[in-house]
């Protein structure tokens, strides 16, 4: 079996900027989500107008680009360079505002091979935190 050199959600380049924010600013201290969010759920972006007018800078709006490839809630997380926790309020506000869906994690009638794909893709999300 053939493996890409460099994972699909690794930063093609180093990130250019640092923010100066404290992460929990984002989500105004809470650290829940009112959404149910596992590490692994895909996240996926909906077609919605009007869209939203959020500077292309902004958290939400590179969430929600993210969003268009279909990645779990840890590789948006890793991508973004945000704690789990903040990660998972904020995809959990745009799930409940209407610009995300969370699909399905795994059910108890999926394959070994499926399972497999599922915890390499976890894994890797979570070590590129």
């Amino acid at each position: 079996m053939d493996f890409p050199s460099r994972d699909a959600w690794e930063p093609s380049e180093p990130p250019t900027e640092v923010s100066l924010v404290r992460p929990y600013t984002l989500t105004a201290g809470r650290t829940r989500s009112l959404v149910d969010l596992p590490l692994e759920a895909p996240i996926q972006a909906l077609q919605v107008a009007p869209a939203p007018r959020w500077p292309r800078s902004d958290v939400r709006a590179k969430i929600l680009e993210l969003g268009a490839d279909g990645p779990s809630v840890a590789e948006i997380a890793a991508r973004l360079a945000l704690p789990l926790g903040v990660a998972r309020v904020l995809i959990g506000d745009l799930v409940t505002q209407g610009y995300l869906r969370v699909d399905a994690t795994l059910a108890a009638s999926e394959t070994i091979e499926e399972r497999r794909e599922l915890i390499g893709r976890t894994l890797r999300g979570l070590r590129a935190l």
